[in-house]
């Protein structure tokens, strides 16, 4: 479950979700042994699931020094420590459920792009990191799915198709806007 490797995503489904890569690095005095004896026992009770084209997945890295400890820290010192840090497919329903709609929201009401454009960026370049967020969360399900992303050209069609009517509706909606303002100004 998520709570075992105090992943803080609430809808993290161990069983589902897949890893693409994990380092552990451990600080203090562990031996190597150890270190791969812990990663063999996680794949021997499948405590993690890899992508099918991951032969390995772990990488272990190994620091005989402990953590320096800074006087008035948090954090307590000792001998050993260990951190995780992971690729997890799990962050594609973020990109879809979280940035992407909000980025989508804020544009469509074309909050603080003045602020962009007044320091030098175009609003094309708006489009391309929307249609960037776009291909990244394809990528993600893609590999979820053991679908490669080249197969799937029609695929970048029909997504670019929708996000050029997205953004042209919203043109259309601001042309509309200000041409009421210059009628309002003329009258």
């Amino acid at each position: 479950s998520a709570d075992n490797f105090f992943v803080k995503m609430k809808d993290f489904d161990a069983g589902e979700d897949k890893y693409m890569a994990i380092s552990m690095n451990y600080h203090g005095d562990i031996p190597a042994k150890e270190a791969n004896a812990a990663v063999q026992w996680l794949k021997a009770n499948k405590k993690v699931s890899f992508v099918e084209w991951c032969p390995t997945g772990f990488k272990v890295g190994l620091n005989e020094r402990p953590l320096a400890v800074l006087p008035g820290d948090d954090i307590a010192p000792s001998k050993r420590r260990a951190v995780m840090i992971s690729n997890n497919t799990c962050i594609s329903r973020f990109f879809n459920e979280r940035i992407c709609k909000k980025y989508d929201l804020m544009y469509s009401q074309r909050a603080f792009v003045h602020c962009y454009v007044a320091e030098g960026m175009e609003e094309g370049e708006f489009w391309e990191a929307r249609e960037d967020l776009g291909f990244l969360e394809k990528d993600y399900l893609d590999v979820l799915s053991e679908q490669a992303t080249d197969e799937d050209d029609d695929d970048d069609d029909e997504t670019t198709e929708q996000m050029e009517k997205f953004f042209g509706a919203l043109s259309d909606e601001e042309d509309k806007k200000q041409q009421d303002i210059k009628r309002e100004i003329d009258e």
